[in-house]
């Protein structure tokens, strides 16, 4: 495992039902990048290449906000998960 992978493994998840991102289809589709698939540390993102759709791993999100800020279309619609879902920081 690398040293980013060992430190995800601490991060805590509660996932909620429905996602809380919300890409919009048609400008991932004009996308060239695909940025968000490879800026994510967590890989949130994929892009599906038969289905022409990106594909989106919510429950894996560690809310950290790259993908927003990477998005060059800014077509990621982002709010935080509701109430006690979503991921919880351990220190140390």
């Amino acid at each position: 495992m690398s040293d980013l992978e060992d430190k995800l493994y601490t991060v805590k998840y509660t996932p909620d039902t429905e996602s809380h991102l919300h890409p919009d289809e048609q400008s991932c589709l004009r996308c060239s990048s695909k940025i968000c698939t490879v800026i994510c540390p967590a890989n949130v993102y994929e892009w599906d290449n038969n289905k022409q759709k990106l594909v989106v791993n919510f429950e894996n999100c560690l809310e950290c906000g790259a993908c927003r800020i990477a998005c060059e279309n800014c077509s990621l619609g982002w709010e935080y998960p509701k109430g006690t879902k979503g991921v919880t920081f351990k220190q140390g």
